[in-house]
């Protein structure tokens, strides 16, 4: 029986992070990784040979540019593209709208558009990167206990509280209304043409069982602004694929001197709440350490891994009120050619096609997509958030070839009508067709598909659900109510446990900061004797 200090279960990239700051901390750290390769969702797959593309993530979360300091990982052969395009909107008559980074140059094509709507772009943006500055400080603190807060508590929202009170009465009156409303609403108080409200609103709906004119849909835009700024989902990724920045936070880990083992599926934790906990491999391997780090989702963790009689009845009955509908599959092309989309003919569009590309033209749209999914069914008209990564990265495909990222919605885990198994052709010819009212021919251009669906999200990625966030986003089940209420600071009822996964705050996408707060509230722990 070998022994450690910290076992991480998990080497997503939220466990990998978690165990280099902990090995720097001087922790003899071990991860365990049920699949064959580290990273969880941020993984590039070979689909044919010589197409290779990011598997489930597509985007970085964005990537917290500290983790990425702190770590070296560009030292270690992680490289981020930045495309100066954000996001493409199309539409079925073959409109379309870019918006970039560069607010001045999205001025110019909303102009094309609407005039009113480009005058009122650039306040939008510098409001939502205001109020980002004051959010930021918070996706890198740990949440404060709601029985006990402690003086860095006070310290810390007290700083938050003068930074929000230097806003501005609009910017303070715009923060407070925006968290509770349903994204349509805001856009709508915004802007006036469809295809701009439905962009910008789709931010909201990430990810989310949820549609549009779902209340508090909005804080999905306001916590994409802490994290760089803009209300404007990221389009940067990493050069060879997600699964590049796994790699790098695995050399980091190891250099650091980090143990990782692929192909350990652990099945129990026992002894969480005593001195020697042990985690149990599949094999009946135990595994001792001073503590246990789950980086799986809180309803497999406390769920599955865990023996309910060490857990309150009443934590466990709210663990298993936790919300985690999956809502989102993804479909993944290798195609023979660039696809030609509507509107963009007669000029180059490779910057354009750089980033992402938005299918959802209407907020009714998005919100019939949702519909569909309430009622067991997936969307015949689902909301698409594409990406051709090998426009700006020729190493994923073969030379004139592409490979093309779909992440789609809505795509409910649970189906009234058959199950994922019989019906997943009819599930990738459905985004085919949709895909083909935007980019005519593009069916004739495919070489290969990959289809992942909610229940291969469960099943091969371990996401229970098949929820992307390891569970909902929403304002009682976010800061300091992520997972639960009076557990919203990485430990858990059980004294050795701690969670570092998208199940903790700040939540999902590949920022790696669930990790890293998870980290430095546990190397506290150590060094104050508590573990």
């Amino acid at each position: 029986m070998a022994s450690y200090d910290v076992t991480i279960i998990g080497g997503g990239h939220n466990g990998l992070v978690a165990a280099c700051y902990l090995a720097k901390a001087g922790l003899k750290t071990l991860v365990l990784e049920r699949r064959e390769v580290v990273g969880g969702g941020a993984v590039t797959e070979e689909i044919q040979p010589g197409f290779r593309v990011s598997a489930l993530d597509h985007a970085v979360g964005p990537l917290s540019a500290q983790v990425v300091s702190d770590l070296n990982l560009s030292g270690f052969g992680l490289e981020i593209i930045t495309p100066q395009a954000r996001v493409l909107a199309l539409s079925p008559e073959g409109r379309t709208l870019c918006i970039y980074n560069d607010v001045s140059r999205t001025v110019s094509e909303i102009e094309k558009i609407s005039v009113k709507d480009a005058k009122a772009y650039p306040e939008f943006a510098n409001s939502f990167a205001r109020i980002g500055r004051v959010l930021a400080p918070l996706i890198a603190m740990t949440p404060p206990s709601i029985d006990h807060p402690t003086a860095a508590d006070a310290w810390q929202f007290g700083k938050v509280g003068l930074a929000f009170r230097k806003l501005g009465k609009k910017d303070e009156y715009r923060l407070l209304r925006w968290g509770p409303m349903a994204v349509a609403d805001l856009v709508s108080e915004w802007f006036e043409t469809e295809l701009l409200r439905a962009t910008v609103a789709a931010r909201g709906v990430h990810g989310a069982f949820a549609g549009p004119w779902s209340a508090g849909t909005s804080l999905g835009l306001l916590w994409q602004a802490a994290h760089d700024g803009s209300a404007i989902g990221s389009a940067s990724y990493a050069r060879g694929g997600m699964g590049a920045l796994s790699e790098a936070l695995a050399k980091a880990a190891q250099a650091a001197g980090v143990e990782i083992r692929t192909r350990a599926n652990v099945s129990s934790v026992v002894g969480a709440d005593t001195d020697k906990p042990k985690v149990v491999l599949e094999d009946g391997a135990e595994i001792e350490s001073r503590v246990v780090v789950s980086n799986a989702d809180p309803r497999t963790t406390f769920l599955n891994l865990v023996d309910p009689v060490d857990l309150d009845p009443n934590f466990l009955s709210k663990m298993r009120n936790y919300r985690a509908p999956g809502a989102a599959a993804k479909v993944n092309l290798a195609l023979s050619g660039r696809p030609a989309f509507r509107g963009l003919n007669g000029s180059d569009p490779k910057e354009k096609l750089s980033g992402r590309i938005h299918i959802g033209p209407e907020i009714d749209y998005l919100e019939r997509a949702f519909d569909a999914s309430k009622y067991g069914e997936f969307s015949a008209e689902p909301y698409l958030d594409i990406t051709i990564p090998s426009v700006g990265d020729p190493s994923l495909a073969p030379e004139g070839k592409h490979v093309m990222s779909i992440h789609v919605q809505f795509a409910p885990y649970r189906l009234k009508q058959g199950d994922w198994t019989t019906r997943r052709d009819e599930f990738g010819q459905n985004v085919v067709r949709q895909l083909e009212r935007y980019a005519p021919g593009v069916r004739e251009l495919i070489v290969a598909q990959q289809v992942i669906t909610p229940l291969d999200l469960e099943q091969t990625y371990g996401l229970s659900g098949g929820h992307i966030h390891h569970g909902e986003q929403t304002l009682d089940q976010f800061f300091t109510f992520r997972p639960l209420i009076g557990w919203a600071q990485y430990r858990t009822p059980l004294k050795r446990l701690y969670l570092c996964g998208a199940g903790a705050h700040p939540g999902g996408g590949l920022t790696g900061l669930p990790g890293a707060n998870a980290a430095r509230e546990l190397a506290r722990d150590f060094k104050a004797g508590k573990v």
